[in-house]
């Protein structure tokens, strides 16, 4: 059986234990939407990668939610911003584990996951992870103006290091 992990805020770990995940139930395209989750690997970074881009929505610390699913149950797979093709759990880790660069891969889980499913949770530190993009670091955003800045740390100061338009 596969094993995923899927971030949740620390505020929810109760209600999950009790009642397992519930799928996001907005479509878009041919993506019917799902439990999102990553493949857990021997790399922690990769296996816990979006949890500094989740925070940006501050909502507090975050939580991993360990589950395992047969491995012949089809997900979508791909990278976050691109096409996600549909494939078995199994044939999912193991793209996901040969991957060059794993960042910004997501796995999609199209229906919930039951609390007897469940394996472990657990607290995790805080600072793993990309913001913005796997790719983003060392590059300046591409909109600095207040609305797209708005409640970041260190905003006001990047806003006039980098020349926004907004701040003259």
């Amino acid at each position: 059986m596969a094993m995923f992990v899927h971030l949740a805020p620390e505020s929810r770990v109760a209600l999950i234990r009790r009642n397992g995940i519930r799928r996001l139930r907005r479509a878009w395209n041919d993506f019917p939407g799902g439990v999102f989750a990553v493949p857990v690997t021997r790399n922690f970074y990769i296996s816990h990668q979006w949890l500094r881009e989740l925070k940006r929505r501050n909502q507090g610390a975050f939580a991993g939610i360990y589950f395992r699913i047969p491995d012949e149950e089809q997900v979508w797979v791909g990278h976050y911003g691109q096409h996600h093709r549909w494939m078995s759990a199994a044939e999912a880790v193991a793209e996901f584990s040969t991957a060059e660069d794993a960042q910004g891969w997501e796995v999609v889980i199209p229906r919930r996951i039951e609390a007897s499913e469940l394996h472990r949770v657990r607290q995790l530190p805080q600072v793993i992870g990309w913001r913005f993009s796997p790719t983003s670091k060392g590059k300046p955003p591409f909109c600095t103006c207040k609305f797209c800045t708005r409640s970041e740390y260190g905003s006001r100061r990047m806003r006039k290091r980098l020349g926004s338009p907004d701040d003259e």
